[in-house]
């Protein structure tokens, strides 16, 4: 059988690669004949625009980019200046002059210049050195504005926008009656733009979120919204704000409160406008929606498949990303407004995967440190969202300024076992496993529950990873010490030989999805027992909610089953996201359908799990270094003839395109400036690899994990090719694919 070969398209290799490869590859900066691209991409804070928000911090942190595609490059020193007006002002002074500093430090440099006053505009420039010790430009300047009263502790978030959107279809229903399709569900009001009349109008302006035929449905049901309002248009006249009425549920108690400027917003995506007299006409720029969102760079992520109905998943599940931050911190939805752990880390992962974007992460994260929820399992992942912060962005502040609660409230040690397992039977706990209760799975209730003490491992696992980073070397180790004992209590008390599967807590006989999936998913299987966990998982289906699939895909892809994964994210089954397209929603649900919870609504972001799982393990792009210093491209495309992606990451989006066409295999991949990459070629079932080259240049091969790995590839857009063919399977022969 002819050799099968495999592309990729990288960064430029390190040194190490160099020297095997017999020669070194030319830099693609284009900015002059030596000389790279100036830093770009500024942020303070995090903040893309911190010129519109409020800094709160007194000692704020600026970030970089260091070009992109053929422009990146490493860096090996900087300079940063802060001053106190716009060039041309003859006021301006220098506050801040780091002068040369050597080092790649590009993210997260604190201020530390004489102190910055409150209520005061600032501007910042940078200038950087590549590893060739060429000289950048210097940047555009960037200007932030200090709030009027400054606190170390408290995180800076963009403000609210509110976008103009004309309807983009509308049709007369009768001669008293428009209809108007605004393409997509967004939290928001109208604004109707109305020839003059002598005498009041009033009209009828109906909001609806679901359709029931040619009309909008009055009685959609559970939570799917439906409001009619009534309005009396003064003489003369010629625009007038309509809103949906105030909803005492998501107004009031624990829901978040919108900003007075902002005022109530609901969600729709229909408006039908009824009028007391015939004669009615509108064109779609005069029925206009006024929707409300945190600012969104739609351009951030991209991903494009030979699958049709993957790329609607992922257009649905990014657009639930953007479409859900209306109240500027993440909620649960509609119907209450409150936010909740377990939403909020998926959205956190989700937005990381669609956007570069992280203050509003960080900010829910800490809200929730303050207003914790119920659930046992909700209060553990407050763990997982402080180390997601922290991996995505390499800042320490957060973890540092909320270590003691993290160690205090977040690890339920109060309930620990003289054995190490939990026993959450007492007050204050209050175990959930998945939401609603119907999608349990039958899981049985117990003290000592599966999936709680799944959750515990994860939390111990992460708590001495952000030990190490805070420099607590005692706290780290006895974690690390614990979570071993840990592993091996778990699978000595929670695994059934007989089934193949873990229990659902102590003394149970029977198995949930939710007992296995969750210890998957945390790497609490030994490897011996991974292919009937597996097993065990995948006779199951999608059995649990849209929360608990996050952890299984999660799971299934963390130990290369990425073909059970891709069957359960392209099902048509009711479970699916394909059920959530079909109900007409635009938005992903808060359940897989109404007969699973028939009080759901329409806008839930805890549904979205692929905006974070497609970039994650299908396109594969993770960082292994915190801030993204290093990660890997790790793909997993399954029966993907080709797809493309653009994945963001605080130091440059993250390019990656595969095609497959009969026995050969491209993907190129661009590596942003000042970061590493490690890049994985999957190795096909039955395949064995018989060599990998780099721009055509062969290098030894490294196979683990069912991948070709290739090491320490620097910035820049470059190909890797792999060639396969069929395994030697006769006696005695070890392939090397593994």
């Amino acid at each position: 059988m002819k050799p099968r070969t495999i592309s990729f398209r990288l960064g430029r290799i390190c040194l190490a690669c160099v020297a095997l490869l017999g020669g070194g590859i030319a830099s693609g900066n284009a900015a002059g004949e030596n000389q790279p691209a100036a830093p770009a991409v500024l942020t303070c804070e995090f903040l893309r625009d911190p010129d519109v928000a409020a800094i709160y911090d007194p000692a704020p942190e600026f970030g970089w980019q260091c070009g992109t595609g053929d422009d990146a490059y490493s860096q090996t020193a900087f300079r940063l200046i802060v001053q106190t007006a716009a060039d041309g002002d003859d006021n301006a002074e220098t506050l801040w002059d780091t002068g040369r500093i050597d080092g790649n430090q590009s993210i997260n440099i604190p201020y530390d210049g004489p102190p910055l006053q409150s209520g005061r505009s600032y501007q910042w420039r940078v200038q950087a050195w590549d590893d060739a010790g060429n000289e950048t430009p210097w940047s555009d300047a960037q200007t932030f504005h200090m709030a009027a009263r400054l606190s170390a502790s408290r995180t800076s978030r963009s403000p609210l926008q509110v976008l103009s959107q004309p309807a983009v279809e509308v049709r007369a229903l009768s001669d008293r009656e428009l209809f108007a399709d605004f393409g997509k569900d967004a939290f928001g009001y109208v604004v109707l733009r109305l020839p003059a009349a002598d005498q009041p109008r009033v009209f009828e302006v109906r909001f609806g979120e679901r359709l029931d035929g040619d009309r909008i449905d009055q009685a959609p049901g559970g939570t799917i919204r439906y409001y009619a309002v009534t309005v009396t248009v003064p003489a003369g006249a010629k625009e007038i704000e309509v809103r949906p009425p105030r909803d005492f549920r998501n107004t009031t108690g624990a829901a978040v409160r919108l900003p007075r400027s902002i005022g109530v917003v609901a969600p729709f995506r229909y408006v039908e406008i009824i009028a007391e007299e015939p004669g009615l006409t509108l064109a779609a720029e005069h029925i206009v929606r006024r929707a409300v969102q945190y600012p969104f760079d739609r351009a951030a992520a991209e991903f494009e498949s030979s699958d049709p109905v993957l790329n609607d998943i992922w257009q649905l599940c990014k657009y639930s990303i953007e479409a859900t931050t209306f109240c500027g911190v993440y909620v649960d939805g509609d119907r209450e407004r409150i936010p909740y752990e377990a939403d909020a880390y998926i959205n956190q992962l989700a937005h990381y995967g669609v956007d570069q974007e992280y203050a509003l992460a960080r900010y829910s994260h800490e809200y929730l440190l303050e207003h914790p929820t119920w659930p046992t399992e909700w209060k553990q992942h407050s763990v997982l969202m402080a180390w997601a912060d922290y991996l995505y962005t390499g800042n320490r502040e957060s973890l540092a300024a909320h270590y003691r609660t993290l160690q205090q409230d977040k690890t339920l040690v109060a309930a620990e076992r003289p054995d190490g397992l939990l026993d959450t039977s007492s007050e204050p706990y209050q175990d959930i496993v998945d939401w609603p209760a119907g999608e349990r799975d039958g899981h049985e209730m117990l003290p000592v529950n599966a999936v709680v003490n799944a959750f515990h491992y994860a939390t111990l696992t992460r708590m001495a990873k952000i030990a190490d980073a805070l420099g607590h070397d005692d706290d780290a180790a006895e974690y690390r010490e614990k979570a071993a004992r840990f592993r091996t209590v778990f699978n000595e008390k929670l695994w059934n030989d007989a089934a193949g599967a873990y229990v659902d807590g102590l003394d149970s006989t029977h198995s949930s999805i939710h007992a296995n999936l969750f210890p998957l998913a945390f790497g609490l299987v030994p490897a011996e027992r991974v292919d009937a966990t597996v097993a065990f998982v995948k006779s199951r289906g999608m059995a649990c909610s849209v929360y608990a699939a996050q952890f299984l895909l999660e799971g299934l892809y963390r130990h290369d089953r990425g073909d059970v994964a891709f069957d359960l994210l392209t099902s048509t089954g009711k479970r699916s996201w394909v059920n959530m397209l079909r109900s007409g929603s635009t938005i992903t649900l808060e359940a897989w359908d109404e007969s699973f919870k028939p009080n759901l609504d329409w806008n839930h972001a805890w549904g979205a799990a692929p905006a974070n799982i497609i970039p994650m393990y299908l396109v594969g792009v993770r960082p292994t270094e915190p801030g993204f210093a290093k990660f890997v491209v790790q793909p997993r495309p399954g029966e993907l003839q080709w797809f493309t992606a653009r994945v963001p990451s605080i130091r440059g989006p993250i390019e990656v395109s595969y095609r497959r066409d009969g026995a050969a295999v491209q993907l190129e991949a661009v590596v942003p400036g000042n970061c590493e990459a490690a890049i994985a070629v999957p190795v096909p079932a039955g395949d064995r690899l018989i060599a990998l080259s780099i721009d055509g240049r062969e290098v030894p091969p490294e196979v683990r994990g069912g991948h070709a790995w290739v090491e320490g590839v620097t910035p820049g857009r470059h190909e890797v090719s792999a060639t396969f063919a069929p395994a030697i399977s006769q006696a005695g022969v070890d392939s090397p694919a593994g």
